[in-house]
């Protein structure tokens, strides 16, 4: 059985839609291993022809890949599997209404830091396409740290000696006259960390 891809995604807003029925969200959550409908069928307690009308659907849209089939008695099962291991939704699925850095002109504020994760997402997605087509890796590096800073004072000094010191660096290695070179975007971002857990309602937060 092949490795499914750790992360798919999705870029198209009728994949979108089509995916976030919550059946299907069931569903999908179920193919990570090989089923059947009838087997899904038992596993959600829904009947095998709903479960086939929401597995047709998932493939039209790509979201299923076909393993085989299976004699059960008299009857041949069709088996299919998710084509990855987890999904996540682009910001360029909403079209115009997708954030963008350029919209943006406050750099501290939280809208640019989203804008700019957005853009990372999409980016991604498109660049995993192409290494996908053309067998390849997608080279990718990710740092994450936390900071507990004592005040407000040590926070300010700290952005600036980081900026400083990715500004040396990008400096020191970035040669724009290399034609064998490629460029990397590198992104840095901070916001306060999540403590403690709360009844929140992040679906209907606004960020300025």
């Amino acid at each position: 059985m092949t490795a499914l891809p750790q992360l798919e995604i999705v870029r198209d807003p009728a994949r979108a839609a089509a995916m976030m029925h919550p059946v299907r969200l069931r569903i999908l959550h179920e193919l990570k291993e090989p089923q059947s409908a009838s087997s899904i069928g038992r596993h959600i307690d829904l009947p095998r022809q709903q479960v086939n009308y929401h597995l047709r659907e998932l493939e039209k849209e790509g979201f299923l890949s076909f393993v085989e089939e299976r004699r059960k008695g008299n009857c041949l099962e069709r088996i299919v599997q998710a084509t990855a291991q987890s999904y996540l939704i682009s910001p360029e699925a909403l079209g115009e209404l997708g954030p963008t850095p350029e919209a943006q002109r406050d750099r501290f504020s939280a809208a640019y830091l989203v804008s700019a994760a957005a853009r990372v997402i999409r980016d991604l997605a498109v660049l995993g396409l192409r290494a996908r087509k053309a067998s390849k890796r997608l080279s990718t590096l990710t740092l994450e740290t936390e900071v507990r800073f004592r005040t407000a004072a040590d926070r300010s000094a700290f952005s600036e000696e980081l900026a400083s010191t990715l500004a040396r660096l990008a400096a020191r290695y970035h040669d724009a006259s290399s034609s064998q070179g490629r460029a990397f975007r590198f992104v840095v971002g901070a916001y306060p960390a999540i403590t403690k857990q709360q009844d929140d309602e992040p679906d209907g937060a606004q960020l300025s």
